[in-house]
């Protein structure tokens, strides 16, 4: 089994010193693929260095909606350049967050659609952060047509009609932990509805550890225990679900040509 994990923070200060361990875990579960997300001017750089030092890492790099008051015309000129690295393969994280966010909405939204353009400019798919902001981000989605370039929803946690309203826009959706979780029953009904071809798998670690490991610190290895419940929910085997995903997520990324350690 090969697990490609779509969406991880190895970049996270948690994570600083702690690198080569958790890659080898991730290995022994069968992760040997992850995408490495940045969200600010230090994450980025990290995102980057991670990976030209670890076979099997990529980088995608952007603004966070909650750093979206930093993103200046100085900030897109350094993201401009960090774009053109071959290890990057996606604009991201970006999107809107509506949850308890120090950064006012007008500005979030304007950085999203700068930095949407700005991925269709240089033609990678983008990485979407949606929290509490269904109705504005596929608004934004929609009307900047991202189906051009594509993306993914990561962390999906929406129901079924959302589901079909973002797969309408051509985006795939990725699946996190929160997929496991006993009382997202919304989540799991997506999970069954969501075509094998328009699926991924991710952690997001440090945060949102799947079951049975839900409140612990999340790690890229665990990406197999989201994947063995989305194999429950779908009733396939689980080594279906990491062969189409992994095959999805190198597909998104542009690395098709690529074997599973990069």
């Amino acid at each position: 089994m090969q697990i490609f994990d779509s969406h991880t923070h190895l970049n996270d200060a948690t994570f600083a010193g702690r690198e080569d361990e958790l890659i080898e875990h991730a290995h022994r579960l069968g992760v040997v693929r992850m995408a490495n997300v940045g969200s600010n001017l230090a994450l980025n750089q990290r995102a980057l260095e991670l990976a030209h030092q670890y076979p099997g890492i990529v980088a995608i790099v952007g603004w966070h909606p909650e750093d979206a008051d930093g993103y200046d015309q100085a900030a897109e000129k350094i993201l401009r350049t960090q774009l053109q690295d071959d290890q990057v393969v996606a604009l991201g994280e970006i999107g809107l967050d509506y949850h308890q966010t120090r950064v006012d909405r007008t500005t979030q939204q304007n950085v999203f659609r700068q930095q949407i353009r700005l991925a269709k400019e240089i033609n990678l798919p983008i990485s979407v952060h949606n929290r509490d902001a269904f109705e504005d981000t596929y608004r934004i989605l929609r009307e900047e047509h991202i189906e051009t370039v594509g993306g993914i929803i990561h962390s999906f946690n929406g129901d079924v009609e959302w589901m079909q309203r973002f797969l309408d826009l051509g985006m795939m959706l990725s699946y996190s932990g929160v997929a496991s979780f006993k009382k997202t029953k919304e989540v799991h009904e997506a999970v069954r509805q969501t075509p094998m071809e328009r699926l991924l798998v991710e952690t997001d670690a440090p945060y949102l550890a799947p079951e049975p490991l839900r409140g612990d610190e999340n790690q890229p290895g665990y990406t197999l225990y989201t994947l063995e419940a989305i194999a429950r929910y779908k009733d396939v085997d689980p080594d279906e679900i990491a062969a189409a995903t992994f095959k999805n997520t190198n597909r998104i990324f542009g690395l098709e040509d690529l074997d599973e350690t990069n």
